[in-house]
């Protein structure tokens, strides 16, 4: 599944009250391919985070829409039961950020002595199988994958 044509696509605008139907589409994909509960919530916690990134920073307070596809994949079981993947895409077109750029914080620390910030994204990588982010033609792109 490489192409747009396998994914189902929303687009909405850059505000917190959208999180809840893009989740629910992804959310819905899942349930139809069988995914369990466990990968079904850490998915949805793993959009909330990128999603909520894009709605509180991609746009500098102005409006903006965000580009949500997602699509559910066939892969080879290598040991850990898995057969199926999802992948989802946000896309935006607000400044220029990369967030896997920043170091991971140092979870070996307190909370008051780690430096703010940085914590979700930590969590989406590790609890994504994969994460990727590219700049295009005016528009960040984050990528991840779940197997299941």
């Amino acid at each position: 599944m490489n192409s747009a044509e396998d994914m189902k696509a929303l687009t909405v605008q850059a505000v917190d009250e959208n999180l809840d139907r893009v989740q629910g589409m992804v959310e819905e994909m899942l349930e139809g391919a069988g995914a369990q509960i466990k990968v079904i919530y850490t998915v949805a916690i793993a959009i909330e985070e990128m999603f909520v990134n894009v709605c509180h920073y991609a746009y500098e307070g102005k409006t903006g829409d965000v580009k949500v596809e997602a699509g559910i994949f066939e892969c080879e079981d290598n040991g850990d039961g898995a057969t199926h993947g999802v992948r989802i895409r946000l896309t935006d077109s607000g400044m220029p950020y990369d967030p896997l750029a920043k170091e991971d914080p140092d979870i070996t620390l307190s909370a008051e002595e780690r430096s703010i910030g940085g914590l979700g994204i930590y969590m989406v990588k590790k609890s994504m199988d994969s994460v990727d982010y590219e700049y295009s033609d005016g528009h960040n792109i984050f990528t991840m994958e779940k197997r299941f």
